[in-house]
């Protein structure tokens, strides 16, 4: 998939494009305004990244512009932390907002949990009895339909995208981080976790294993997919 930067800092360029590369996407570099829009006129891009202050202009305009003429998902990726501007970056329909400095691995979740929500992964996931279509939100278990709250979905739908790998708590926490800028605390993350294995019939941690001291772990070994 193609994200596309816009950014004026060498040291963030180049530091992003290292990081999203070894995460498997195309990065787009655009350094203005104008270089952003003949990106945006000749390329398939399925998610931006916009810094605020650009040499040429703003970022609240280009998300206008994004907004008003094509669809993917846009993360504002700023210093500007003042109230007004998050919110303003928001109404203007982004679908997140990231303050700089950042964390490049809770950037990475981010980036993955808005492709995923904007349908961009896979439609459709599977690991042994698990069953999620993302389309529709149908989730089974052992061919049996099972009812997800939104928080126990979305953690559901980022192990089933990567099956053994290890999920840490400051991970998924980022993962579920709520779009009105309430965070999703460590205590409610523990409940969730434990409701979402009692419907999944897990009430031993056999299939989504804790990893002492680290977080959470889809276990392919339980299913025989080693």
């Amino acid at each position: 998939m193609t994200i596309l930067l816009v950014e004026d800092n060498e040291g963030i360029i180049l530091g992003l494009e290292y990081l999203l590369s070894q995460e498997g996407y195309r990065v787009l570099t655009a350094r203005s305004m104008e270089q952003a829009k003949g990106f945006l006129a000749r390329e398939n891009i399925d998610l931006a990244l916009l810094d605020i202050i650009l040499p040429d202009g703003d970022g609240f305009t280009l998300c206008r512009k994004i907004r008003q003429e094509m669809y993917f998902p846009v993360i504002f990726l700023t210093a500007k932390e003042e109230e007004a501007d998050v919110v303003k970056g928001l109404d203007l329909g982004a679908d997140d907002y990231v303050i700089k400095p950042f964390r490049n691995r809770e950037l990475v979740s981010r980036i993955k949990g808005v492709l995923r929500r904007a349908g961009k992964g896979n439609k459709i996931l599977r690991c042994g009895e698990i069953f999620m279509d993302t389309e529709t939100g149908v989730v089974k278990c052992a061919d049996r339909e099972i009812s997800l709250t939104k928080l126990e979905y979305r953690i559901l739908t980022s192990m089933l995208s990567y099956p053994g790998k290890l999920f840490t708590r400051d991970e998924i926490l980022a993962d579920i981080w709520d779009m009105s800028g309430n965070f999703v605390n460590d205590n409610t993350l523990s409940v969730t976790m434990k409701r979402l294995r009692e419907k999944l019939g897990d009430s031993e941690g056999q299939i989504i294993r804790t990893v002492r001291g680290m977080g959470y772990r889809l276990e392919k070994a339980a299913y025989g997919l080693e």
